[in-house]
């Protein structure tokens, strides 16, 4: 015998209206609304076999988006743990060739002074190997090998070896930088300095670490009693980086360059310098250190915004007590 299907009946809640039935034999069922004892709103499904209780539409919206979090959550916190293990990886090989470097053939890129070597390309390589064996769907933009189109939504931006010219010159002042960027901001960011045994992490919201210890921005630095790191590169005219030197030692200050903007921008992190400015960079030499600096309490003007992490940008970042002093030194 075929069972009868089921009809629908309204129940009214107190201080409640009730909604309109659903069609007879509807698997809906009635909907009426009423609340559970904390103030969330509860709608009861009342059918021939009783009532069913669940959470409102809404609640379940809120509960997805929650969850969606929660998941993205996971995402970044399983690329930053790969970062900072592929990161030292790529430091010890970079290490290895920065101790055996009077074998590179070295390769001059735009200008003599921007060049490139062997340990550049297989550094980048290593990094993009051990990415695309966790994450095959992440893309990429490299100094040395360009963009790869990203199907996940993260880009992994690397700098296999940022102060090339230091590097090849002999000099402690280079790194690894490994940022991941989901599209709208860097979420991870990774700089390994394996002349000096530090790794700095970060992640948005998480705060930044050097070797495990907490970063955090000295209150007290500023321009007078810090040290200002200054980039220059051959894509801006001379006088950008001549006028704020003069400006910043006009007004007390002093200024410092290594030949890594990474890792100067980790400096301002760890509080060794009280800012950094560079007319322009390319995401790949420091979306890592903004994103460090700014999880240790420092400040960083926006990068890119509303543009194409290819074109690059103006960086500037800097202590808190730094901040207004530096600005004043660059409006001149």
């Amino acid at each position: 015998m075929t069972p009868a299907t089921p009809k629908t009946s309204v129940s009214a809640v107190a201080g409640t209206n009730a909604m309109a039935p659903a069609p007879e034999g509807s698997w809906l069922g009635t909907l009426r609304g009423g609340r559970y004892p904390g103030g969330r709103m509860e709608y009861v499904v009342v059918t021939g076999f009783g009532e069913a209780h669940g959470p409102s539409p809404f609640e379940r919206n809120a509960n997805r988006q929650r969850q969606g979090t929660a998941n993205m959550s996971e995402e970044v916190t399983r690329r930053l743990a790969l970062a900072e293990e592929t990161a030292r990886e790529a430091g010890a090989l970079a290490l290895d060739f920065f101790m055996r470097r009077g074998e590179l053939e070295i390769e001059a890129k735009t200008s003599a002074q921007d060049i490139v070597s062997r340990a550049d390309r297989e550094v980048e390589t290593l990094i993009r190997a051990r990415v695309a064996a966790s994450f095959p769907d992440d893309g990429f933009l490299g100094e040395e090998f360009g963009a790869t189109a990203a199907a996940s939504g993260f880009t992994w931006v690397i700098d296999p070896i940022d102060g090339t010219s230091p590097f090849l010159s002999g000099l402690p002042h280079w790194c690894v930088s490994i940022a991941v960027h989901d599209g709208r901001d860097t979420v991870a960011g990774v700089i390994a300095v394996p002349t000096a045994g530090e790794v700095f992490t970060a992640r948005r919201g998480g705060g930044a670490r050097l070797d495990g210890r907490p970063l955090r921005v000295p209150e007290t630095l500023n321009v007078l009693n810090g040290v200002v790191g200054i980039g220059a590169n051959h894509r801006t005219p001379p006088r950008a980086a001549a006028q704020v030197i003069e400006r910043l030692l006009g007004a007390g200050g002093m200024f410092f360059r290594n030949g890594s903007g990474a890792l100067m921008l980790a400096h301002v992190a760890a509080g060794r310098l009280a800012g950094y400015w560079e007319a322009h960079m390319n995401a790949w030499d420091c979306l890592a250190g903004l994103l460090i600096t700014a999880e240790a309490g420092g400040r960083c003007a926006p990068f890119c915004e509303g543009r194409d992490l290819s074109e690059g940008d103006a960086v500037l970042a800097a202590a808190p007590g730094a901040w207004d002093g530096l600005r004043a030194v660059l409006d001149g």
